[in-house]
């Protein structure tokens, strides 16, 4: 073998090494592992995997009703059900993270105050709306 083909060789076997090396020792940053956890969290909770194995309807049109969102059963649901759920519980979830974040204004405490406020109006209001469709179900 000539010189010039070790040393590509050679060169190319270590450049493969510390790409290997640098992969191996990635780390997902903490923001992007809880940002997926919630995500998966939020479809499992608002029924996606319900949606995936069954195939609902989207929504359905009666006559007496007109256009039906919500499902009337607690049973079965549409997948107009899973939306507004993963909706509502995005919206929970984000009025914890602005909760959360008003603790780190303490030295600005209208800003804290009014971010709190804020993180708690969502949270209340996603509850609220959650019960309101659970209600709408049962009848």
């Amino acid at each position: 073998m000539s010189k010039k083909f070790k040393r590509k060789a050679s060169s190319v076997s270590f450049s493969i090494s510390k790409l290997f090396e640098r992969v191996s020792k990635a780390r997902p940053s903490a923001l992007i592992s809880s940002m997926i956890i919630i995500a998966i969290a939020i479809f499992l909770f608002s029924g996606g995997l319900y949606n995936l194995a069954v195939r609902p309807l989207p929504s359905f049109y009666s006559r007496e009703f007109g256009f039906l969102f919500l499902y009337p059963r607690l049973s079965e649901q549409f997948i107009t059900d899973s939306m507004i759920s993963a909706i509502l519980y995005a919206l929970g979830v984000i009025g914890l993270i602005v909760m959360y974040q008003s603790t780190k204004y303490a030295y600005k405490p209208r800003q804290a105050y009014l971010m709190f406020l804020v993180g708690a109006g969502l949270l209340l209001l996603a509850y609220i709306y959650l019960e309101a469709t659970i209600r709408i179900k049962m009848g």
